[in-house]
């Protein structure tokens, strides 16, 4: 039995969304459950930006049916948005007022009784461990800082469902962590999120499930270990050398691996028996100088998936 409710918070059935001409999001289908973490993985252009600014109500759908937090987003708009909590990839923080000031502000959009708001902002401040800084001005912020009031915002109506857009970009490793522990702890507290990030590893740790997009439909879904099991090998040997030794080293690679794929400077061998692999190499006589071993992970399984060529 998963760890979160089976009572869904958000439910898509052939969601769909056209601009123009141009169809972004092509008729998916997913569900979302209560107090888990969901993510959106895919490359730029994929679709799922306009399927998260659905979900909170900036786009709407040209198609099929969207219900987030039991309502239909397209009847409901503003009740929906009163149990949401949008953390942007971007900056909007108000630089002019102190770091309590913002959330002051932002709670007085929902109507709460001024004691309320003056509780729920010292315990985010703590939450974020932000109290400290309450007197400060935004601008003087650090990036980490930054990223934590705008959590802090996002949960000053008690949002039932928090949603996330690249929740630590631009972060250094600790600021990062940080981040991590307080969506975990949102989690644990049966709060539903959901979140896109390019952050292969953020994914891995965070998400309960996640779906993977391309050119506007959902490819696979699972968790991230599902994910893995379904669509990589366990290890990948990665040979690194010129590229006439890697022209040699290919045909040899392709018969004994499961898949191969060949980048610049590298031919990487997904197989069930790395060692097994690496003997035969080895035995056909030719000279590797740099060769890496390990598991596969969620980032091998998206550019299987994707490609590994960018989109503009």
């Amino acid at each position: 039995m998963p760890a979160w409710s089976e009572e869904a918070t958000v439910v898509a059935r052939n969601l769909k969304k056209s601009y123009g001409d141009f169809e972004a999001v092509k008729g998916v289908d997913f569900e979302v459950y209560r107090g888990e973490c969901f993510g959106f993985l895919g490359p730029n252009g994929a679709g799922k930006t306009t399927t998260m600014k659905m979900i909170y109500g900036v786009a709407i759908p040209t198609g099929g049916e969207l219900k987030v937090v039991g309502l239909d987003i397209t009847e409901r708009e503003r009740d929906v948005k009163r149990r949401i909590g949008v953390v942007p990839q971007e900056n909007n923080l108000d630089d002019d007022l102190e770091v309590r000031e913002n959330l002051l502000v932002y709670g007085r959009y929902f109507d709460l009784p001024k004691k309320v708001i003056l509780q729920r902002v010292e315990e985010l401040l703590d939450f974020v461990q932000l109290t400290d800084k309450a007197e400060s001005e935004v601008e003087h912020l650090s990036g980490g800082m930054k990223r934590r009031l705008l959590i802090a915002r996002a949960l000053v109506n008690d949002p039932d469902l928090i949603i996330l857009d690249e929740p630590t970009t631009g972060l250094d490793p600790q600021a990062r962590h940080l981040v991590w522990d307080r969506l975990r702890e949102l989690a644990a507290q049966g709060k539903t999120l959901i979140l896109t990030t390019h952050y292969m590893e953020e994914a891995a740790r965070l998400c309960n499930r996640l779906v993977i997009m391309e050119g506007g439909r959902i490819i696979s879904e699972g968790s991230p270990q599902e994910l893995i099991e379904r669509h990589v090998s366990p290890q990948v040997l990665e040979f690194r050398a010129p590229t006439e030794t890697l022209e040699r080293l290919s045909p040899l690679v392709q018969d004994e691996a499961d898949a191969v794929e060949q980048t610049d400077g590298a031919l990487l061998a997904y197989t069930a028996d790395a060692d097994t692999l690496l003997e035969k190499v080895r035995s056909a006589g030719v000279a590797v100088e740099n060769t890496a071993y390990r598991q596969t992970d969620l980032e091998d399984v998206f550019l299987r998936l994707t490609g590994r060529s960018l989109n503009d």
